[in-house]
């Protein structure tokens, strides 16, 4: 079949955050940009994300009035990122950042909010700060997206209402408190009502928040610059030359079309949580590649990284920790199909513990998720699986939720029945259930309350730390962390190993030029996003340090586009050896 040829400046593969970053910025600056996305819906894992971003020093920030020492940013990093600190990036990061979300809040619709207080992660750490790094997207009227809202990919069902996605924070929590506050209860029966109205007249609800709010509003950015975006349409090959990449094959609506792109190539394709090969080799927990549960996109299998392999790219296999891992669990939805439910604020309530298959307690359960895993990880060293058990009373289970289980007034059956969620009037009764001795389970139950009615757990210090406090309950004294388990039946949900994003990926430069095994510079091409390996060092040191840098990085990449040299209108044509012509024009 006659291959249909195409010529731009700028070609990006994938309609994440970073890749339509990477569009917005460069058709700003006057270039050509086509995006092609592989799945029939653009958003790519930002879509199913929190939304939030982790860049410090930003205008948003000094409105707060929040003032960093000068390099604590940088020796945070630096203490987080360990033997993967990579300083020419991290400085990128850090220069960059704050002037992308001034390029975006003053010139695009994409907006945000800070909240005063949100700490690091590692807020004791080296250079760590209790706020004013992470921001997240501010909600968005999906109907300022016209019909092409309905090619908005949605957000992941097991952390929606009724299909309809809270956006983080107070929204939450007046969800939470909905029949304990009149406040609330008005609030979330006008939320309510407002989504059920917007799904029967768009079929979906129309406030846009977290991570479907990011996506949304970057498309409404590259509608704004005429960005055309090509849905189902797979990048089959990279067109490489004797001295870069000038291109790629793409298959769309049926053709093969070679897309010539003068500037570069932009991979931006969500990194590899579904590629079982590669988690085979670089998941440890996951020795087949199958003993892994990822909700991100099942698309995201790792094409990026291929391609950029076939023209001598690589990947940075030594990194420390190849994904962002977050504990999750596997349920059944309504419709008989399996999701993956990520953890990330219940374990961190008053009443909630975890404990191994062996029915002890291993780690501070208010710790990020990332640090949870790793604990999780070494307390089944040996084990035949890596898994855990998520456990609480029946006040905890109604006041807050777990899992995919919302908290009163919503109902628990089809979780009891499908098996999701296990229960037992005693604990003795519940360790029976999920395969625990019994006595050690009780005596693990027994020694965590004899000290949490106190506010105090001396074994692992849940509640010690701001990340802790943060995302317990505040209405909780002396510790928002901790409180007994003894108001049964009590419940349980099994974890597994998950992950948010794949951390290992192609290794770049600060301009995220992809390098070769030589580590140069291959002209013409780029990576952004999960494709590209991360600066943080495979650490995890704040909420959105993923999307951060995607955002960040794409705006790098578009201002480099931006200086390069178009390619010249005859290449060389590696197959054929031979001169070949590319048209200027469609």
């Amino acid at each position: 079949m006659k291959e249909d040829s195409i010529t731009v400046d700028v070609l990006v593969v994938g309609t994440g955050a970073s890749g339509m970053a990477t569009a917005v910025t460069a058709a700003s600056k006057g270039l050509k940009v086509l995006v092609v996305e592989k799945e029939a819906r653009y958003g790519g894992t930002t879509a199913r994300s929190g939304g939030w971003l982790w860049i410090p020093g930003t205008r948003l920030a000094t409105e707060q009035g929040i003032q960093e020492p000068p390099g604590a940013a940088k020796e945070y990093l630096r203490h987080e990122a360990t033997t993967h600190f990579d300083e020419k990036r991290v400085d990128a990061f850090l220069e960059n950042g704050p002037k992308a979300i001034d390029f975006f809040t003053k010139n695009t619709c994409v907006q945000f909010d800070m909240p005063a207080v949100f700490p690091d992660y590692h807020a004791e750490a080296t250079g760590g700060q209790p706020g004013g790094r992470s921001m997240v997207t501010r909600p968005f009227d999906g109907r300022e997206l016209g019909a092409r809202v309905k090619q908005l990919a949605p957000p992941l069902p097991e952390l929606t209402v009724f299909g309809m996605m809270l956006g983080s924070g107070p929204e939450i929590k007046h969800f939470m408190r909905a029949f304990k506050s009149p406040t609330s209860f008005v609030y979330v029966t006008k939320r309510l009502t407002k989504h059920f109205f917007d799904v029967l007249g768009h079929g979906r609800g129309m406030t846009l928040t977290n991570g479907n709010a990011l996506a949304g509003r970057l498309a409404k950015a590259g509608m704004d610059l005429n960005i055309p975006v090509w849905l189902s349409s797979p990048v089959k090959k990279l067109v490489a030359e004797y001295d870069g990449v000038s291109g790629a094959i793409v298959e769309h609506e049926g053709r093969t079309v070679q897309v010539t792109a003068t500037r570069g190539v932009v991979l931006a394709c969500g990194g590899f949580p579904h590629d079982i090969e590669r988690r085979k080799q670089l998941f440890p927990h996951a020795p087949t590649g199958k003993e892994h549960y990822s909700p991100s996109p099942e698309t995201n299998t790792g094409d990026g990284l291929r391609l950029a392999e076939s023209v001598g790219g690589r990947v940075d296999g030594t990194i420390p920790h190849a994904a962002a891992w977050v504990p999750t669990s596997v349920t059944t939805r309504k419709d008989g199909t399996h999701g993956v439910m990520p953890h990330f604020i219940d374990r961190a309530k008053p009443g909630v513990i975890a404990v191994t298959a062996k029915g002890k307690r291993f780690t501070n359960e208010g710790n990020s998720y990332h640090d949870f895993v790793q604990a999780m990880v070494k307390a089944c060293a040996g084990e035949p699986e890596v898994s855990a058990w998520l456990l609480c009373d029946h006040k905890a289970l109604r006041n807050y939720g777990l899992g995919s289980v919302a908290p009163a007034p919503l109902p628990i059956g089809r979780y009891l029945k499908s098996g999701y969620l296990k229960r037992g009037a005693t604990v003795a009764e519940l360790a029976r259930q999920i395969g625990i001795a019994p006595a050690t389970l009780e005596a693990t139950v027994k020694e965590f309350n004899g000290t949490a009615e106190r506010g105090e757990d001396p074994a692992f210090g849940k509640g010690s730390r701001a990340y802790n406090r943060y995302q317990g309950d505040a209405l909780v004294t002396p510790n928002p962390c901790l409180a007994p388990l003894e108001a049964g039946p009590f419940y349980a949900i099994k974890l597994v190993v998950g992950d948010i994003g794949t951390f290992a990926g192609l290794v770049t430069d600060a301009e995220t030029r992809v390098l070769n095994a030589a580590g140069k510079p291959i002209k013409g091409l780029y990576a952004v996003g999960n494709d590209a390996a991360s600066v943080m060092g495979g650490n995890y040191p704040g909420a959105g340090i993923t999307l951060g840098p995607a955002l960040t990085f794409g705006y790098i990449a578009a201002m480099q586009l931006a200086k390069a040299e178009a390619t010249a209108e005859i290449r060389l044509n590696v197959e054929r050896r031979e001169p070949v012509a590319i048209p200027r024009n469609t």
